[in-house]
């Protein structure tokens, strides 16, 4: 007899726009991704709410291909460190024109 495989809240590298947070819920969920990202814009236009939820859930939620026992604060950190290195830098190069 099998049994049903266990769904896992993670973040995908697939269908991600940022760091894959809201195409994971949504697929966790079973909902489309661009109904969630709508969900966090609107959450953070209304008080910023959104923002502050979208962080803490990509600190907090693995990728897809993290092993479970993993601590998976560390990777977030260094992505988040990739991504704002990388906007920094697209910024600077827009005020250097």
């Amino acid at each position: 007899m099998n049994t049903p495989q266990t769904q896992r809240l993670q973040r995908l590298r697939n269908d991600r726009m940022l760091a894959g947070v809201a195409s994971g819920l949504a697929q966790y969920i079973g909902v489309d991704p661009v109904i969630i990202r709508l969900v966090f814009v609107v959450l953070g236009l209304v008080n910023g709410m959104g923002v502050l939820f979208y962080i803490l859930l990509w600190l907090l939620m693995p990728n897809e291909d993290a092993d479970p026992t993993t601590n998976n604060l560390h990777t977030a950190i260094g992505e988040m460190r990739v991504i704002m290195e990388r906007f920094l830098s697209e910024v600077r190069d827009v005020f250097r024109r």
